[in-house]
């Protein structure tokens, strides 16, 4: 069945944001070290009570959970339509409760002034626990952001769906919304380039929302890899013509044919480079990088008796 994050926060599955708030809150202050030195148990609990509100104020992974369990969650479950085989990344609790509580009340201890005790419970104090100090910022949240060749090298217009969670007017409840948001790829960014969205995280009353940071990966591809500014073919070449020259037929990114004859005897290591064929330099795309074009030779896999004698003497002379 695996681990139950409801029960531990002692909610049901139709918890809403404030609910799940109002019970962290409630159990994280009832099982806190501070007030349970040597406790094992209440620790325990402090512990997971963290996980569970970490799981659970997250719409993603509330949703992960919900639909796939703590299995699913943790493990990974399949992602989208487009990619065959494409799984999410499972979640792994950073294990640091303390880290969870101090950014939920907004400061380093609450405990100072925020609550009084009654009958041996903890109760708000006048105005609510609301925290102090200033607000800390949520850690960036990065994505891989796949693109082709071909967009890279003439630039293009992408289109992210987002989900977030955001205050509404009240000041006091949330929602999740979609929101687009547009990235407009230039001309020859290389792979890990980083594109910042600032703030557009999920919001809470008390924390700044996060960065989206969308991280550009290239797609691979069948003909070309990119090797900075350059880009890199393989060619691959019958035993015979890489000794008695050729030509090679490429197919650039912008659907132009290059023959490039290779009037050299083709060896082990051997590269020819075509100048001004590679990517687009981001800063200049009237400039580019060169085409370098890397050879694999094809050797016979039999011989008769005749032709290898002819070879020997051909290459023995």
């Amino acid at each position: 069945m695996g681990v139950d994050y409801y029960n531990i926060l002692q909610l049901t599955r139709s918890a809403t944001d404030a609910d799940i708030k109002k019970h962290y809150r409630k159990l994280a202050l009832k099982f806190h070290p501070d007030r349970n030195d040597g406790d094992q148990n209440a620790q325990d609990k402090f512990k997971q009570c963290a996980e569970a509100y970490d799981i659970l104020s997250d719409p993603r992974k509330r949703a992960v959970y919900d639909q796939f369990g703590e299995e699913g969650l943790k493990n990974g479950v399949p992602h989208g339509s487009g990619e065959a085989g494409a799984w999410t990344q499972g979640y792994t609790f950073h294990g640091n409760s303390e880290k969870v509580f101090r950014e939920f009340f907004g400061g380093d201890n609450p405990f100072q002034e925020f609550y009084d005790r009654v009958d041996g419970d903890l109760s708000m104090g006048f105005g609510g626990l609301q925290g102090r100090g200033h607000k800390k910022q949520d850690s960036p949240i990065e994505r891989e952001l796949f693109l082709s060749l071909e967009e890279v090298f003439h630039g293009c217009t992408k289109k992210m769906k987002i989900s977030r969670r955001v205050m509404n007017e009240d000041g006091h409840t949330s929602s999740v919304r979609d929101k687009i948001l547009t990235i407009t790829v230039k001309k020859g960014w290389k792979p890990g380039t980083r594109i910042t969205f600032t703030e557009e995280g999920d919001q809470g009353p008390n924390n700044i929302p996060a960065d989206i940071v969308f991280i550009l990966k290239d797609k691979p591809h069948p003909r070309f890899r990119r090797n900075g500014i350059n880009l890199v073919h393989t060619a691959k070449v019958p035993l015979g013509k890489a000794l008695t020259n050729c030509t090679v037929e490429i197919v650039t990114l912008d659907d132009r044919i290059l023959n490039i004859p290779i009037n050299d005897i083709i060896k082990p290591g051997y590269t020819k480079i075509v100048p001004g064929e590679g990517m687009p330099i981001s800063q200049d795309p009237s400039k580019k990088g060169d085409l370098v074009i890397e050879f694999e030779i094809e050797f016979p896999t039999s011989l008769s008796p005749e032709r290898k004698d002819l070879i020997k003497r051909a290459l023995l002379q």
